[in-house]
């Protein structure tokens, strides 16, 4: 072990005592962002060199909110926007997703899988074996509940959550005027990808981007952020544990 390995292993150590007893998020978001980036950084020809890389971080990063204690986490990992990117590229990418999410839902994983997005979007047979994976999930409960935003696009979403309670409300034989009358926030959180989950508390993104770009728009309302350089494959231990410190170190009024 060298010293700078040595160096960071008791800083790692320190800012994890530090968070002893401090509030964890129930409900963390990561965009993992700066794959590409990365792959041009590291001199790589094919930008999904980036994406493999990525992938392979997840499962760490998992592990690591297993062991905060936190309960539900959202990956985003594909947004609808980034269906348009040429088939030279995506497909490659779709591809690394659909291998990741088998991966997760392997025998011996303690995570419980949820697609959210429109699978309707993407190939058949992604979709087919993205919500495979999901099924086989299903009876988990050793560790956090996994989003996995797949086709996922923070408009989409609302739009998908309002048909469903429109939708919904026809079935029962009630008129457009009924529904107006009793309207609220909380019929709408019922039909979102997340329902019947706490909304996230905190959102981090890495890459040095400071936007949402569509990611969790109506659950992140009174979400914390935190935005760290590094990008995505490059995300360290250290980085997620400033996370949680930063969080820890906040003062939630939502809007009080």
């Amino acid at each position: 072990m060298t010293l700078r390995d040595l160096v960071y292993s008791a800083y790692e150590r320190r800012l994890a005592a530090k968070l002893a007893g401090k509030p964890v998020p129930r409900h963390v978001g990561v965009m993992c962002d700066g794959n590409r980036r990365w792959a041009r950084e590291m001199g790589y020809v094919d930008p999904n060199d980036g994406h493999r890389v990525g992938a392979a971080k997840i499962k760490h990063v998992l592990e690591w909110c297993d062991q905060a204690n936190i309960g539900h986490v959202t990956l985003y990992l594909l947004a609808t926007d980034n269906l348009r990117r040429p088939a030279s590229e995506l497909d490659p990418l779709l591809q690394i997703i659909e291998d990741l999410v088998i991966e997760l839902a392997e025998e011996g994983n303690p995570w419980r899988l949820r697609m959210v997005g429109a699978l309707d979007l993407l190939p058949a047979q992604t979709a087919t074996a993205l919500k495979a994976a999901e099924e086989r999930t299903q009876e988990r409960a050793g560790g956090a509940q996994v989003n996995i935003a797949v086709g996922y696009g923070g408009r989409r979403e609302i739009a998908d959550a309002v048909r469903s309670l429109l939708y919904e409300h026809a079935a029962a034989g009630g008129t457009i005027e009924e529904l107006a009358e009793v309207l609220d926030v909380e019929h709408i959180s019922e039909h979102l990808y997340t329902r019947g989950q706490p909304d996230p508390d905190l959102v981090i993104r890495t890459s040095g981007e400071q936007r949402l770009s569509g990611f969790l728009l109506w659950q992140s309302a009174h979400s914390e952020f935190y935005f760290c350089d590094a990008n995505w494959p490059d995300f360290r231990h250290v980085d997620f544990l400033r996370a949680l410190r930063s969080y820890a170190s906040r003062q939630r009024r939502y809007g009080v």
